[in-house]
């Protein structure tokens, strides 16, 4: 998942809310094996999520939209920036 976040948002609003997120939500969700955020230099947020299966991944993006626990970050991105995106493990 990348992101920008709306204008005047402070990073560590972003870092707060992503922290909720990952305790009370993600780390919820079946089949996620790993996730990790990190932000460029100009702004951009990136969430990387490791899924056991496309499945999993897929279900848990249709319960991050309208999830609680993921309120908080979701209010804090620029919607017309967010993009996802799924690869194959090359292994």
């Amino acid at each position: 998942m990348r992101f920008r976040t709306i204008p005047g948002t402070m990073s560590e609003a972003v870092r707060e809310a992503d922290a909720a997120v990952q305790v009370e939500f993600a780390y919820q969700q079946p089949g996620l094996l790993r996730r990790t955020t990190a932000r460029s230099a100009d702004g951009e947020w990136v969430v990387v999520s490791v899924w056991r299966t496309s499945a999993d991944a897929e279900a848990a993006e249709r319960r991050f939209a309208a999830d609680p626990a993921t309120e908080r970050l979701r209010s804090l991105i620029d919607q017309a920036s967010l993009s996802v995106s799924r690869y194959d493990e090359l292994s």
